[in-house]
C-alpha cells in the first residue's frame, strides 16, 4: 500500500467558514477590499455634509426664503423637509450601504429598473459639466480678489460702459436725496458680464463667439484639482472632505459676524426673516420649499447611495441622515442672515431698498456681493474669503458628482475597470472638460443656463418617483424594511414607512405636475431662448426618463416566455442581490452568491467574533419572521 499523502492527513477548513470575499480565508476584513472603502470613522459623514452643503444653501435659499414669505418659509421648509427630505435620503442611504453597489448595479433589487440608474448616470454627467463651470467662474475672481483694488471697485475701465454709475460717487453726493439707480449698472454688474463672460461678444446661445482663454484655463484648473482629489476614489476624496466640509463653516461665521456689525444690517436681516404668515395660503410656496429640500440634499443624484455604498455592513446611517439633512437645514438658514446681513447695510449705503439689491444664484454670488464687498474696509480680504468659501461649497458636492459616475461604471465592469480606476477617472475628467469648452465662450452663459434649468429638472424628479414606488410597490415594504433590520437591527417606524408608501411620491408627484403646468420658457436677462434652444433643453430631461422604458424593454428581452412572464421574472431581484459578504447574509439571502456553499453565514461571524454578538441576535430574529411567515402562508 501507498502512504497517504501528507496534505490529506491536514485538518481541512470547510469551505462555509471561508468568507468568499477573501480568497486566502481571512476573515479579517468587513469590506471588499477591491472595491475599497472608507478609511477614517467620519470620512463618509463629511462627505456626506459636503455634498448636500452646497452653492446653492448660499445662494438659492435666502433669496428663496425672502420671497416666499420670510420667516414664515421655515414653516413649509420643515414640512417638507419631514415628508420629503428626511425618508428619501435615508432610503437612499439604506440602498447603498445594504448591497455594497453603486447607482447602475444597486438595481439587481429590480433589473426591470435598471434603466432607473442609466437615468441617473445622465442627469449627473450633465450637472457635472456646468457645475464645475461655476467653480471655474468662482476661481477666476479667487485669483481677481488678489491684489490691492478690486477690480469691480470703479467705474473708467477699458470695459465700462457711460451706463456705469460707481456707489462711492453716490456716496460723496448728497445722501439725504434718494438715487434712482434703476437706468444705471453697478461697476461689479459690467465685470462680470462685459470682462468675465464678454458677453457683448455674442448675439445668443446660436452665437458663442470665441472662447475666453482666461476662463478656459480656470475650467481646466477646476478639473484637475477634481481629479487629483478623486484620483484613488474615496480613500483620497474621503480625506480631502476633512478640509472642504468644515472650513467653510469657519468662513461662513467670520462673514455672518463682519455682517451683523455692520450699519444697517438688522434692515436685511428684518426683510430676510419678516414672517408674511398670509404667503402659506399659496401653493407656490410649498412648492418651492419642496423644492429647496429636493435639491439642497441632492437626492436622486445618485450621490449619497454611492458613498453610503463604501460604508462597512452595520453603519448607523439612521443617526447620520438626522445629523445630515438637519445640519443642512441650519447651515442654510445661517447662510441667509450673513448674506441679507451685508445687503441691509449695502442698501443703506446706496440709499435703496433691500429688494433692490437682492439677487439669486449667480447675480448674488459674482455681482451683488462683490460689490458690496468693495465697500468694506479691508475689501480683497473678504473678497477673497467669500469666493474661497463657495471654492470649497463646490468642489465637496463635484466630488460626489465625478465619484458616482466613476462608481457606477466600475462596479458594473469590475474585472476590467477596477484595476484602471485611475485611468478610467481621468479619462471621464478630459471627456466632461472637452464637453465644457462651450461653456467657456461668449456666450457660455446662455448654455449654462439651458443646462441648468434642464439637466436635472423634471428627469431627476421621475428618477426619484420611479425609485421610491419600485422599493416599496415592486421589492415590497416588508423585505425592504427586513433588509433595514437586518443591517441596523432594527425596523424603520411607521412615520418612515407611511412616508415611502404615500407622502413622499404624492408630494413629488405633485411636484412634476406644477412644473410641468407651470412651465416657463428659458431666459437670461431680457434675453429669450430660441425655439430651438427649449426644445433641446426639454429633450435633455426627457431623455432621462426615456432610459427607464429603454431599460425595460433591454431586461424583457434577456428573460425567457411570454411578455407578462419576461416582466415578472425580470422585475424580481437578481440571484446575487443583498449585502456583499457572505458572512452577513442571512435568511433568503444564505448562498445565494456566486461559488458559495455556506448554509448558515452565522457560523462564519461565530469564528470570527468568538460568540454571537447583537448583530447575530438580529439575523437569527429575521430568520424567525421568515419561517413563521412562510407557515403563515403555507396554511
Amino acid at each position: 500500500l501507498s502512504p497517504i499523502p501528507w496534505s490529506l492527513t491536514q485538518p481541512v477548513t470547510p469551505d462555509l467558514l471561508v468568507s468568499p470575499s477573501s480568497q486566502d480565508g481571512d476573515l479579517g476584513s468587513e469590506c471588499p477590499e477591491d472595491r475599497g472603502n472608507w478609511t477614517g470613522r467620519l470620512d463618509f459623514l463629511l462627505s456626506c455634509i459636503g455634498y448636500c452643503v452646497g452653492l446653492g444653501n448660499v445662494w438659492r435659499f435666502p433669496y428663496r426664503a425672502y420671497t416666499n414669505g420670510g420667516g414664515a418659509f421655515l414653516v413649509p421648509y420643515f414640512i417638507m423637509l419631514a415628508i420629503c427630505g428626511i425618508p428619501i435620503f435615508f432610503m437612499e442611504l439604506s440602498l447603498g450601504q445594504f448591497s455594497s453597489l453603486g447607482p447602475l448595479a444597486v438595481w439587481k433589487i429590480s433589473p426591470l429598473f435598471k434603466g432607473v440608474g442609466m437615468g441617473t448616470i445622465l442627469i449627473v454627467s450633465l450637472v457635472a459639466i456646468y457645475y464645475n463651470m461655476i467653480i471655474a467662474y468662482v476661481l477666476f475672481y479667487l485669483f481677481a480678489s488678489l491684489t490691492s483694488d478690486l477690480p469691480w471697485q470703479h467705474c473708467g475701465n477699458w470695459w465700462n460702459t457711460d451706463l456705469c454709475l460707481d456707489h462711492h460717487v453716490i456716496r460723496a453726493g448728497n445722501s439725504t436725496l434718494p438715487v434712482n439707480i434703476s437706468n444705471t449698472v453697478s461697476p461689479s454688474e459690467e465685470y462680470w458680464s462685459r470682462y468675465v463672460l464678454h458677453i457683448q461678444g455674442s448675439s445668443g446661445i446660436g452665437d458663442p463667439g470665441r472662447i475666453r482663454w482666461n476662463l478656459c484655463l480656470c475650467l481646466l484648473l477646476s478639473w484637475t484639482i477634481v481629479y487629483l482629489c478623486i484620483l484613488k476614489g474615496v480613500k483620497s476624496s474621503g480625506k480631502v472632505v476633512y478640509f472642504t466640509a468644515t472650513f467653510p463653516y469657519l468662513i461662513l461665521v467670520m462673514l455672518l459676524i463682519r455682517g451683523v456689525t455692520l450699519e444697517g444690517a438688522w434692515k436685511g436681516i428684518q426683510f430676510y426673516l419678516t414672517p408674511q404668515f398670509d404667503h402659506l395660503l399659496s401653493s407656490k410656496v410649498w412648492i418651492e420649499a419642496a423644492l429647496q429640500i429636493f435639491y439642497s440634499l441632492g437626492v436622486g443624484f445618485g450621490g449619497l447611495l454611492t458613498f453610503a455604498s463604501y460604508n462597512t455592513f452595520h453603519q448607523n446611517i439612521y443617526r447620520d441622515t438626522f445629523i445630515v439633512t438637519l445640519g443642512n437645514a441650519i447651515t442654510s438658514i445661517l447662510a441667509g442672515f450673513a448674506i441679507f446681513s451685508v445687503l441691509g447695510y449695502m442698501s443703506q449705503e446706496l440709499g435703496v431698498p433691500v429688494n433692490q439689491v437682492a439677487k439669486a444664484g449667480p447675480g448674488l454670488a459674482f455681482v451683488v456681493y462683490p460689490q458690496a464687498m468693495t465697500m468694506l474696509p479691508l475689501s480683497p480680504f473678504w473678497s477673497f474669503l467669500f469666493f474661497f468659501m463657495l471654492l470649497t461649497l463646490g468642489l465637496d458636492s463635484q466630488f460626489a458628482f465625478m465619484e458616482t459616475i466613476v462608481t457606477a461604471v466600475t462596479d458594473e465592469f469590475p474585472y476590467y475597470l477596477r484595476p484602471k480606476k485611475a485611468s478610467f477617472s481621468a479619462a471621464i475628467c478630459i471627456a466632461l472638460f472637452l464637453m465644457g469648452l462651450i461653456l467657456t465662450t461668449e456666450g457660455g452663459m446662455y448654455w449654462l443656463v439651458l443646462l441648468d434649468d434642464y439637466s436635472a429638472g423634471f428627469g431627476l424628479m421621475v428618477v426619484v418617483i420611479t425609485t421610491c414606488l419600485v422599493v416599496t410597490r415592486v421589492y415590497g415594504m416588508k423585505r425592504f424594511c427586513r433588509d433595514i433590520h437586518m443591517m441596523l437591527g432594527f425596523k424603520p417606524g411607521p412615520y418612515f414607512r407611511a412616508c415611502w408608501m404615500v407622502l413622499s411620491p404624492a408630494t413629488m408627484m405633485a411636484l412634476l405636475v406644477y412644473n410641468i403646468v407651470k412651465y416657463q420658457p428659458s431666459e437670461y436677462g431680457n434675453y429669450r431662448f430660441p425655439a430651438w434652444a427649449e426644445v433641446l433643453g426639454i429633450l435633455m430631461g426627457v431623455l432621462s426618463c426615456l432610459m427607464i422604458p429603454m431599460g425595460m424593454v433591454v431586461a424583457a428581452l434577456q428573460e425567457e416566455g411570454t411578455l407578462w412572464e419576461r416582466v415578472q421574472q425580470a422585475s424580481r431581484p437578481a440571484m446575487d442581490w443583498g449585502p456583499s459578504l457572505e458572512e452577513n447574509r442571512t435568511g433568503v439571502y444564505v448562498a445565494s452568491l456566486a461559488g458559495s456553499q455556506s448554509p448558515k453565514p452565522l457560523m462564519v461571524h461565530m469564528r470570527k467574533y468568538g460568540g454571537i454578538t447583537s448583530y447575530e441576535n438580529t439575523a437569527i430574529e429575521v430568520d424567525r419572521e421568515m419561517e413563521e411567515e412562510d407557515e403563515e402562508e403555507s396554511m
